[in-house]
């Protein structure tokens, strides 16, 4: 079978990371800058809900994260091509696919935004097994997601897996035993 997009992935046995890496850069070619300068647009409109103290730090590590990054996924040279875990792979991309229906538009995330975050957050999980929030990520409060060594600790996790948008079912960062 042929695999020419992302939900192809669903009905694989099995998935080598090149692979799912050659899809994610084929999916981020067709982000235009148009895509870029809305998705830009949507994240400045979303801070205005963001506590004034944590908007600038919050815009800049969401920029980062997830629109910046959409260069680095096209640049990116795959170092290990063992297989991945399909299951997890398909649970991730089934999640993206139901988000997708009911997440974006009028009152949701804004549809260029959403495909940048769909792309980024199974390149981070999956290629670069990181976490889709990069180390450092600030949340309110002045928690942020961290390393300690041997695993990456979220200190959100646990009160965002009911959230709709989240991604926290599949990210591989483990929630943070200090903010329980």
């Amino acid at each position: 079978m042929a695999i020419k997009k992302i939900k192809d992935v669903l009905s694989c046995n099995e998935v080598h990371r090149e692979e799912l890496l050659t899809l994610l850069k084929i999916e981020a070619r067709l982000i235009t800058i148009r895509d870029i300068m809305q998705a830009s647009s949507f994240l400045i409109q979303d801070a205005q809900y963001v506590q004034g103290s944590y908007r600038k730090e919050y815009l800049k590590a969401y920029t980062i994260a997830f629109i910046t990054r959409i260069k680095e996924v096209k640049e990116h040279q795959i170092n290990d091509n063992g297989f991945l875990d399909v299951q997890e792979v398909q649970e991730a991309i089934s999640l993206l696919l139901k988000q997708e229906n009911e997440v974006t538009g009028a009152d949701g995330f804004d549809p260029a935004f959403f495909q940048i975050y769909k792309i980024i957050s199974i390149y981070t999980t999956f290629i670069l097994d990181e976490p889709v929030h990069p180390v450092g990520t600030p949340f309110p409060g002045g928690l942020k997601v961290k390393y300690d060594g041997e695993k990456f600790l979220c200190p959100v996790k646990e009160r965002q897996k009911e959230n709709p948008g989240a991604v926290c079912g599949f990210c591989i960062a483990e929630q943070d035993p200090e903010m329980i």
